[in-house]
């Protein structure tokens, strides 16, 4: 009797559980705006805030406070200039407007460059090291008092970063506007803190489909970004972990690689001009960058006897060949980084047996020139070699 009641409260207790979750599977979901929708809204909101409004920025080289700013509603247009009236303005700060292709649709972005800085703009790929402050942009419904209106909504900040950020996993208009900016200048005081000048400074508008669209819980949904932004420096980064930076593997030099193979977010993909081997995956995404069935990463191995200081030789101590050549850093004079070879192209030199063909079993020998001549084919971006076994 004891057992069958036992059993009797386990079932009644299950027949509960799937009740309820039944119940919060019926819950019903909103689904997405469409982009081209909420793009015309957030992109009206965004030019009517650039319109009504002016910005004020603080000019204190060597202090915190440098290029702090503060945005407010024009109240007097003589004094008061709007900040879209510095659209493609010749001098900073500068208001620019990019296209970004994604979801399908074109979406606009404005960015007001406030200084461009003095140093090396990053990759949308790079992590970056800056201060910022982030607000949200949304509309205030009218009333028979008072009528409609945009207000900004404070949500984060961060003023002395301590770890970068990576582009490639940030949002997309920060990675889209971060390579437009440069590093500046950085110095190590007493006390052990960094004082930066010279730094690129930003304010970027961002349409909700280039933020966090509905995707996030600490704002509504469907905001408009404003990021006050100041570029204090930058690490490269190599996010297929096959020895080369993504700087490197960035073909046509524009400062930006992308992966189309998500057909949703690039229905309308073009060919990637940053894909070696044309097989649809990005070099700074692909193991095996040309397609040769060699790994990158088995192609700037160094051979085993050539790592370190080898016969009075020094190869350099990485079991890799860097991009280029290193040559010692002065400021740390306890370790030799010197790299006296680069990834070589495909050998040069004589057959090692000079009576036979070139083959996989016979290959030619590597001349110094093989490891530092620029221009050239770097081996594990070139499919002919090395050469396959027959």
């Amino acid at each position: 009797m004891n057992k069958f009641k036992y059993y009797f409260v386990l079932l009644l207790a299950g027949i509960a559980i799937v009740s309820c979750n039944k119940g919060d599977d019926d819950t019903p979901v909103e689904p997405l705006r469409d982009y081209q929708e909420q793009f015309n809204t957030d992109n009206a909101n965004i030019e009517e805030y650039l319109t009504t409004n002016y910005i004020t920025v603080t000019e204190s080289a060597g202090t915190p406070e440098d290029q702090d700013v503060v945005i407010d509603s024009i109240t007097d247009p003589t004094t008061q200039p709007s900040i879209m009236s510095y659209l493609n303005s010749e001098t900073f700060p500068k208001l620019l407007a990019k296209n970004v292709d994604l979801d399908g649709i074109t979406y606009k972005m404005y960015y007001l460059i406030l200084r461009e800085g003095t140093g090396t703009s990053p990759m949308n790929t790079d992590g970056v090291l800056a201060a910022y402050k982030g607000e949200y942009l949304s509309r205030v419904a009218k009333t028979d008092k008072a009528p409609t209106y945009l207000k900004t909504t404070f949500f984060e900040e961060v003023k002395f970063p301590q770890t970068s950020v990576d582009l490639y996993t940030a949002i997309v208009g920060w990675g889209e506007t971060f390579p437009e900016l440069k590093t500046g200048t950085s110095t190590t005081q007493a006390d052990g803190t960094i004082k930066y000048e010279n730094f690129g400074s930003a304010v970027l508008f961002i349409p909700s489909g280039l933020g966090y669209y509905a995707g996030n819980n600490s704002i509504p949904s469907y905001s408009p970004l404003i990021f006050s932004v100041k570029f204090y420096d930058y690490k490269r980064l190599d996010h297929d972990f096959d020895g080369v930076f993504d700087y490197q593997e960035d073909i046509n030099g524009d400062r930006y690689v992308r992966d189309f193979r998500n057909t949703t977010l690039y229905p309308n993909a073009p060919v990637n001009p940053d894909d070696t081997d044309k097989d649809g995956i990005p070099d700074f995404l692909d193991a095996d960058d040309d397609g040769d069935g060699f790994t990158t990463f088995y192609e700037i191995s160094k051979p085993t006897g050539q790592i370190g200081n080898v016969g009075g030789i020094n190869y350099g101590i990485s079991a890799y060949y860097p991009w280029s050549p290193i040559v010692d850093n002065p400021a740390t004079p306890n370790t030799d980084e010197t790299e006296p070879r680069g990834i070589p192209r495909r050998p040069t030199g004589e057959l090692t047996n000079p009576a036979a063909a070139e083959s996989a079993s016979n290959p030619k020998k590597y001349i110094e020139a093989d490891y530092t001549d620029e221009p050239r084919l770097r081996i594990h971006l070139d499919n002919t070699y090395p050469i396959k076994k027959q």
